[in-house]
């Protein structure tokens, strides 16, 4: 007997076979030919249309139950429709099979083209939503990696903490000092070359003896977080002037202009130290500094003072501790397990309330996606998390942060940081 290839057949015949007894496979297959023979005449007979290879070979699938057999025929065929419809009519003719009743129905007539067709449309569309997202960037992503590029040209990397600055820090008789990396692009962006970022909280020990030998201006985020930064910087080096963003923006949000006027209003070190003296309590428990200086944080309101000689002074000491967001064992056992999958991968898992991936996109683009994307409640990152991130995602509030290590000490932000080592 012949056998038609796969490949060339363009209809499959799928009939169903019911019969009253017990009998093999090869008992079905001689009633289908022995029962059809002669009934289509002779262009048709079965024997002869499988030599010639127009009919393939014939598949019986049967299950025995109970004393009775079920079970699938199916023909290949490579005649035209008219023709294979014939013959899936023939089959329903078979009434006995040995000595046992039998009941053939044909279930459908397949076209493998149509198939084969659908799978092409379906891979075709997968394919093309492949190639847009990943492989064409539109003519705004083209600009900003252009523009991206040039800023990064410019960045250095100064003193053996490799902190980011501009690439005239060394020869510039005054300096900028910001909080980070983004804020030193911002900076480079509005013309400024002679800025160089801590990269943290505390100040690195290679910047005391620069600062020592410049002239130092202080440019930090209008929040808490610069709060503390000024103290620090002011206690253990010498800093000449201070600049601090308007409320709630951080440097790498202000535009150039508002860039010009903040640093046109600042305010000398001295008289940052006495203002960050003068504080009020706050909802929150924490002491929020009064400022009086327009140039400093704005126009405030200069009659709310605490009594000379009762105002508390926040020291590392007696700062207080921020409370954190509770955590069940088993998130972090969630949390420990979506880390161990990124590692390596430079990428982020964003997680809403519920602790559900909302999506995975690269932790470069963390911050960007934090921006236009409202729910968030943590994110798990491959990668380090940095003070700039703390304050966008105090910002967003978000609940954790998950990454390989951080940058940031846990007491130092209300929200919850988990490193590798917090699973060790």
């Amino acid at each position: 007997m012949g056998k038609i290839s796969p490949v060339s057949a363009k209809y499959i015949i799928h009939t169903s076979i019911n019969i009253e007894g017990t009998v093999d496979r090869p008992d079905i297959i001689g009633a289908i030919f022995g029962q059809t023979e002669g009934l289509l005449g002779s262009d048709l007979e079965l024997r002869e249309l499988q030599k010639s290879g127009r009919i393939g070979r014939i598949e019986v699938n049967t299950n025995i139950k109970a004393g009775k057999t079920d079970g699938m025929i199916i023909i290949p065929s490579s005649l035209d429709k008219t023709e294979t419809a014939i013959v899936a009519a023939a089959m329903e003719t078979i009434q006995r099979i040995g000595p046992c009743n039998a009941v053939v129905k044909v279930q459908k007539l397949e076209d493998v083209r149509i198939s084969k067709r659908n799978f092409v449309i379906q891979r075709a569309k997968e394919l093309l939503k492949t190639f847009t997202d990943n492989e064409l960037p539109d003519s705004q992503e083209m600009a900003e990696e252009v523009a991206q590029s040039v800023r990064m040209g410019e960045i250095v990397e100064w003193g053996r903490e490799r902190l980011p600055a501009g690439p005239a820090i060394d020869e510039s008789e005054e300096i900028i000092l910001c909080e980070g990396r983004a804020d030193v692009l911002s900076l480079l962006k509005s013309g400024f070359k002679n800025v160089i970022a801590l990269n943290g909280t505390s100040v690195p020990e290679s910047l005391i003896p620069l600062c020592a030998a410049k002239i130092v201006t202080l440019f930090v985020d209008g929040d808490r977080g610069g709060d503390l930064i000024t103290r620090e910087a002011l206690d253990v080096t010498e800093i000449d002037f201070v600049v601090k963003a308007p409320d709630g923006k951080e440097v790498e949000e202000l535009t150039k202009k508002e860039i010009h006027k903040a640093l046109r209003g600042r305010i000398t070190a001295e008289q940052a130290k006495l203002d960050l003296k003068d504080v009020v309590p706050t909802k929150n428990g924490m002491l929020r500094p009064q400022y009086k200086q327009d140039g400093f944080r704005g126009v405030q309101d200069r009659n709310v003072r605490v009594p000379i000689g009762t105002q508390p002074v926040i020291t590392p000491q007696t700062r207080a501790v921020v409370p954190k967001n509770v955590i069940s064992d088993e998130q972090k056992k969630k949390f420990k397990q979506m880390l161990d999958d990124l590692v390596g991968t430079r990428g982020a898992y964003v997680l809403d309330v519920n602790m559900n991936i909302m999506g995975k996109v690269p932790s470069t683009e963390l911050q960007g996606t934090l921006r236009s994307v409202k729910g968030v409640q943590a994110i798990v990152f491959d990668g380090s998390i940095t003070r700039d991130l703390i304050l966008l995602a105090e910002k967003n509030g978000i609940n954790s942060l998950v990454a390989m290590d951080s940058k940031v000490k846990p007491q130092e932000t209300k929200i919850n940081i988990y490193t590798l080592q917090s699973f060790a």
